[in-house]
């Protein structure tokens, strides 16, 4: 009991670990076309970021991609891997949680959650977005925060990579019951209500999430597809080049970009 009662009060010390990941100098000012937009949440300011599209590849207003990273990553991290989607037509908003980087708060599912819906509402009501072509993507922690906005705001597409079924799958590893996860974001159910079409990638060699998380979510959506990668987890995917082929066969599939 008194193991299960400090593994409850340390468990978002093991699931965020923020305090342990080095800030990196400010970047977003050699961005081009980068725009800042501060999220006004319950947790305090909440930082994003916006990528535009590449010029001249969207006519009228743009589909976009919200991104939601791993649990051991900032936003600052993403923006070079994440350029392909703007090669594509797309614009990127990557969203930070609450209490990671310069945003302000204490990251919770419900803090996540709240933060992804602040960020959805301000893209969609950008004159420059198209709202009906909307892609959320996760990575790892990530699949969950968007797993959960895809619940409370439409949306064209999904895009899971790295992504587990459930957190509660986990607490067998630290021999404790699965009811003491407090935020267990539970993706299969919300894989299962998607209406839309799901885009699965994970690596088969995968020790963190194993590869038959990925497995689950397939065999949970309604109109899924499932690409294993030759990879683990903080390498996957391990060719970009495959991967952007396999992404915008994806989009062009749901008629997100032509």
């Amino acid at each position: 009991m008194a193991y299960c009662g400090l593994l409850f009060l340390l468990q978002r010390q093991l699931m965020f670990p923020r305090g342990m990941i080095a800030q990196p100098a400010p970047s977003s000012d050699k961005i081009p076309g980068l725009t800042k937009i501060w999220l006004e949440t319950e947790a305090g300011k909440v930082e994003s970021w916006l990528l535009p599209p590449v010029s001249g590849t969207a006519s009228g207003p743009a589909p976009a991609v919200i991104f939601g990273h791993g649990n051991g990553e900032l936003i600052d991290f993403w923006p070079d891997d994440l350029r392909g989607f703007a090669r594509l037509g797309l614009a990127v908003l990557l969203v930070e949680y609450p209490g990671y980087g310069r945003s302000a708060g204490f990251p919770s599912q419900q803090s996540i959650t709240q933060a992804f819906l602040a960020a959805y509402d301000a893209l969609t009501a950008r004159k420059d977005i198209d709202p009906a072509r909307i892609v959320l993507f996760g990575r790892s922690l990530g699949g969950g925060a968007v797993c959960a906005l895809s619940l409370k705001r439409p949306s064209a597409a999904l895009m899971l990579m790295s992504t587990f079924t459930s957190a509660r799958s986990f607490a067998k590893r630290y021999l404790a019951p699965s009811f003491l996860v407090r935020d267990p974001f539970d993706n299969r159910s919300a894989v299962e209500k998607y209406p839309g079409p799901i885009l699965i990638m994970h690596g088969r060699h995968d020790t963190i999430v194993p590869f038959s998380h990925g497995a689950a979510l397939h065999q949970a959506a309604a109109r899924g597809r499932l690409i294993p990668y030759e990879a683990g987890h903080n390498d996957c995917p391990p060719d970009w080049n495959i991967f952007w082929q396999d992404v915008a066969e994806f989009l062009r599939a749901g008629r997100i970009i032509p």
